[in-house]
């Protein structure tokens, strides 16, 4: 099994507590770095039942999405190269029958956030969010068709109306906790957001909540799901269980206690 349960490298600095993967029973472990600068995790899964578990304390700043009005599309021509695969259409965002569209309903809006912010209202009205409506093979242009999804289906809308329109666009999964919005009483996910190349940096957007929120931290990117899946197995393999709990953490004493 390949897993992608860990934070981005880059927040590793960030942790107050250690961060590793267990599992029970105990097998043996190791990491690689994918090509998208992902960390994975190998395994060798025995028959039977297998329990995978992380549990971790992070600092974050507290501060919502950063929102930047004025930073500029870039033309196709002056991207950096590592940005452009972030333009092709991938397993889920199958450009080619959402291109007509894309330029017919954002071509007259100002290039730019203004265009990415249209075009994540857009796909925010869209789609009707509903746990019972998930589908693993889901495409963006058959979930703009059903009108239907979860979140990685208004991620998966969104990154390929911006890709038809010539802004990098890459897929986001990590963890999302109710901090500074009303406690959703579903039970807790992953989530899965995405980011746009702008002004030579990449900015983050999501299209289902389609407001700034506080406390994201990524676990993995990729050009569609099919690149960050959280687990990948190379036989047969039932998945019994699945709880994912981000909670806030406010006072010193509870940061000692998680410590």
């Amino acid at each position: 099994m390949a897993l992608m349960l860990s934070i981005e490298p880059a927040r590793l600095k960030d942790l107050l507590s250690g961060h590793s993967i267990e599992f029970s029973p105990n097998v043996a472990s190791r990491d690689y770095v994918d090509t998208f600068g992902n960390t994975c995790t190998r395994i060798i899964a025995p028959p039977g039942l297998i329990e995978m578990r992380n549990d971790f304390l992070i600092s974050d700043s507290g501060l919502p999405d950063e929102v930047a009005p004025d930073a500029r599309q870039i033309e196709v021509g002056d991207l950096p190269d590592d940005v452009l695969v972030y333009l092709l259409g991938s397993r889920y965002c199958d450009t080619q029958k959402l291109s007509d569209l894309a330029w017919s309903v954002f071509g007259g809006v100002a290039p730019g956030w203004q265009r990415v912010q249209a075009i994540c209202d857009y796909a925010h009205q869209r789609i009707s969010f509903g746990y019972h409506h998930a589908r693993c093979d889901r495409t963006a242009s058959e979930g703009h068709a059903e009108q239907v999804g979860v979140c990685r289906d208004f991620a998966h809308l969104a990154v390929t109306l911006c890709r038809c329109m010539n802004i990098p666009a890459r897929y986001c999964t990590g963890y999302l906790g109710d901090i500074g919005v009303p406690a959703d009483p579903a039970p807790m996910d992953f989530s899965a957001w995405f980011e746009v190349y702008l002004d030579g940096r990449w900015f983050t957007f999501d299209a289902r909540h389609n407001r700034p929120r506080i406390g994201r931290i990524v676990m993995a990117r990729g050009r569609d799901a099919a690149d960050v899946a959280i687990s990948t197995a190379f036989g047969t393999a039932q998945l019994v269980r699945f709880t994912v709990i981000t909670e806030e953490v406010k006072t010193r004493a509870q940061v000692s206690q998680a410590a």
